[in-house]
């Protein structure tokens, strides 16, 4: 490879380690080309990318940007996820493939300037998907005022009740 080719790609993986919410290295090595295809494919659907690349052109690459925080996990055959939208996504489809792909090894990752290792990385792919938090969220924001509402409707209507009561011992004495 010449000089050239390596100053592109590193500047190009930059450039993407710089605006990626997660990153997550793997060892893909006793994959065979089908399964890293299969893997690829799922990971594309969830607009992820997952590329191989030399370490030393990783290590560069990641200087100055949260990466750094694993380039010591760039060692042996290195394959890295680069989500830009949602950091659970990848972490869900990397810990699925992995269970029925011994071969893949989940090395480490980062989110947001902090370092997972494999059992923080299986612990996001529990978490729901961002829609479904934001339907949550949604939803605990419209159940408050829905609640206050009815507990400041309950408010008159016990103060009748009150008045109710204080009439009818009235007209009995």
């Amino acid at each position: 490879m010449k000089l050239e080719e390596k100053k592109q790609i590193t500047e190009n993986l930059h450039e993407k380690f710089s605006r990626s919410k997660v990153v997550i290295a793997t060892d893909y090595k006793g994959l065979n080309v089908e399964a890293i295809s299969d893997l690829r494919k799922k990971l594309r659907e969830f607009e992820i990318e997952y590329r191989v690349v030399k370490n030393t052109l990783l290590e560069r690459a990641s200087e100055d940007t949260d990466a750094a925080l694993i380039k010591d996990k760039f060692k042996g055959p290195t394959a890295i996820a680069l989500s830009y939208k949602d950091p659970v996504a990848p972490a869900k489809i990397l810990v699925k493939f992995a269970e029925t792909n011994k071969n893949l090894i989940i090395k480490a990752g980062v989110l947001n300037g902090k370092v997972l290792d494999f059992n923080s990385i299986k612990a996001l792919s529990t978490m729901p998907s961002r829609e479904v938090l934001l339907g949550q969220l949604l939803s605990a924001m419209n159940g408050v005022p829905a609640s206050f509402v009815r507990t400041l409707g309950g408010v008159p209507k016990k103060f009748l009740y009150v008045l109710q009561a204080i009439k009818n011992q009235k007209e009995a004495a």
